[in-house]
């Protein structure tokens, strides 16, 4: 009696049930919650988007306002204490078991509502049963599954729907995404990709990518990377249900300029993260001839290369002290180390004029292309290249 439902699958079969429902439900958040409404990345046709608001209100009770506001609060506050759930600020077991209680509590915050909740759906629907009956949705959920699949199948899918987002996207992604992993680009908060294929968390694996280019709609940047949630947007923009507005640049390469002029210092700034990965490797290139320097006395010299790649600030007294110690050992190392630096802040100075900012990539340039180091002349040929 208690496993007669509608359909009376086997045990297998109720798990592809909950894997379908609950990876819907992950499609819903990324395409409808994070890239179209947090981050305006693409626009969805009223179909689309009153179907994936209706299922989320089935799957999940979550109010479109309150999701894109807290979103929004993290990336404008990003690993600061007023970061919503940042595991530098409050630990990751916190973020990682707890994310669900931190985002409900900074969803009764009514100023980062008004402040960060701007442009979110606000029709009859939303205001009188959306965000007003926000349990009655997973409550009828409920009640589907179980005269579906019966009591304790039905139950059992129900539970796991419940507590895939609050653990996946409330945990995992604000907890490990901001914790553990690879990283493609320099970015000044502490987002990782977790993993290369974005198929379980809907292309959401892929977390540093998206907060280099939080505007867009595609979260994937390496050949070896795959976002499942752009390929749905794809197919939805196939099917007339979609259009993206934005993705992430993709830098362009002219004949070598003699000169930088205004439009290269563009192409440099808007392709900031592409051009600080290439330095970094040019970083690496100066550390591996300049190694046998100071390999004896440093045996495990990988140590130091990844203190030369990481943000000063982030280092630890010691490490500074050991990177420091070994900048003195070699001219060429320590120069390539304070031009990357100076490097940084071209795009860090908001307040200089494009006339300054073009002034001091020329100065940089020049520079780098009189030090007679090799990686470093390589890397400012390729800057000057850069086009928009």
């Amino acid at each position: 009696m208690l496993y007669s439902g509608v359909f009376d699958l086997p045990w297998w079969g109720v798990v592809i049930v909950a894997l379908v429902l609950t990876h819907i439900t992950i499609a819903s958040v990324t395409i409808f919650l994070h890239r179209c409404q947090a981050h305006r990345a693409l626009e969805l046709h009223p179909i689309a988007s009153h179907f994936f608001r209706f299922w989320l209100w089935l799957t999940t009770g979550m109010v479109t306002k309150e999701w894109a506001a807290i979103h929004r609060k993290h990336h404008a506050k990003c690993e600061t204490p007023e970061d919503p759930h940042s595991p530098q600020q409050v630990g990751i077991h916190r973020v990682l078991w707890g994310g669900v209680f931190l985002y409900v509590r900074e969803s009764r915050n009514k100023e980062t509502l008004e402040r960060y909740g701007h442009g979110t759906p606000d029709d009859w629907l939303e205001r009188n049963v959306y965000s007003r009956f926000t349990k009655t949705g997973i409550t009828i959920m409920l009640l589907l599954d179980v005269s579906m699949l019966g009591v304790l199948p039905g139950l059992a899918v129900w539970l796991t729907q419940m507590v895939w987002i609050p653990f996946w996207a409330a945990g995992v992604i604000n907890g490990l995404g901001h914790y553990w992993g690879y990283r493609n680009w320099e970015c000044e908060d502490a987002s990782t990709n977790i993993f290369p294929i974005g198929i379980l968390i809907g292309g959401e694996e892929l977390h540093n990518n998206h907060h280099a280019f939080a505007s867009s709609a595609k979260l994937s940047c390496k050949w070896f990377e795959f976002d499942i949630g752009w390929m749905y947007i794809r197919i939805l923009e196939m099917l007339g249900l979609a259009k993206v507005k934005k993705v992430a640049p993709t830098p362009k390469f002219a004949p070598a300029k003699s000169t930088i002029d205004f439009d290269t210092l563009q192409a440099v700034l808007t392709h900031r993260y592409d051009v600080w990965a290439k330095y970094c490797q040019s970083l690496k290139r100066t550390f591996a001839q300049e190694m046998s320097k100071f390999a004896d006395e440093h045996p495990n010299a990988w140590r130091i290369k990844r203190w030369l790649l990481r943000d000063e600030s982030k280092l630890g007294e010691h490490e500074r002290a050991k990177l420091q110690e070994v900048l003195a050992k070699s001219k060429a190392l320590e120069t390539a180390y304070a031009m990357r630096r100076e490097l940084a802040a071209l795009w860090q100075r908001s307040t200089a004029s494009r006339e300054q900012l073009l002034k001091q990539l020329q100065d940089w340039c020049q520079r780098a292309e009189e030090s007679g180091i090799a990686p470093l002349r390589e890397f400012a040929l390729r800057l000057r290249s850069y086009a928009a």
